[in-house]
């Protein structure tokens, strides 16, 4: 039976005191005792096996019984930039599903076209916290806070390989998966709104070295062509 897993943000050494949160779902919720084991991770590597020591509802104690240090997310690693959705729940089902599959990095991006501004972010970072524990992870992928499409374009110095999905037709552009290989380690891609990119953002795109691509012959939502895409640059 997997042990109880939850994320502490700052673990001690030694021993340590789990927030109010996780004790009050240990003890109360999961009715945990003395001498109980569970997982707790800090979402940047970190995984520690611990034992109850103290049931208290609201500061339960801990001793740490080992901790080991996961390497970072295997395989490729991937950033996806995407717009915020007019549909909250949308977006919001887009980082749980990306976060499961090991995503590295998150950027909303506000383009011409985005229809939502208002980025609850504190509830987003919480959906993905919960999608990394369900998924047995250690890493936390990195939400990045609203940046726009332009900045984000002139300015990214981590990924080697860049690529936009849009959906105007170009002789240019091919399939996603016909660009991926083994030697590709890192990959950005950019999701354009429900609008679509404009035509400048395109072009901006295009003159700092994304490739254009296709995810496919139809028509995609923004959330399932971000989620399309991160499937097949995590796995293929």
């Amino acid at each position: 039976m997997q042990l109880p897993f939850f994320f502490e943000e700052n673990i001690s050494q030694g021993s340590h005191t789990l927030n109010s949160e996780t004790s009050k779902h240990v003890v109360q919720v999961l009715r945990m005792q003395i001498g109980e084991k569970i997982l707790l991770t800090n979402g940047k590597g970190q995984l520690v096996t611990a034992e109850i020591t103290n049931n208290h509802k609201k500061a339960c104690e801990v001793a740490i019984l080992e901790a080991q240090d996961i390497p970072v997310v295997t395989g490729r690693k991937v950033a996806v930039a995407v717009s915020p959705l007019k549909n909250n729940s949308r977006f919001e089902w887009f980082l749980e599903k990306a976060t499961e599959l090991g995503i590295a990095d998150i950027f909303p991006i506000i383009t011409s076209r985005t229809e939502r501004q208002h980025f609850r972010y504190e509830r987003l970072q919480t959906i993905c916290i919960s999608a990394m524990l369900q998924s047995r992870q250690a890493w936390l992928p990195t939400l990045h806070q609203p940046v726009n499409i332009n900045d984000l374009i002139t300015s990214n110095t981590a990924y080697n390989h860049l690529f936009i999905a849009h959906c105007i037709d170009e002789a240019s552009k091919s399939e996603l998966s016909q660009n991926l290989n083994s030697s590709i380690s890192d990959a950005l891609i950019l999701i354009g709104p429900e609008g679509d990119f404009t035509p400048a953002e395109i072009s901006l795109a295009l003159e700092n070295k994304f490739k254009p691509v296709s995810l496919g012959p139809t028509r995609l939502r923004t959330e399932t062509a971000a989620l399309v895409a991160t499937t097949l640059l995590r796995l293929v």
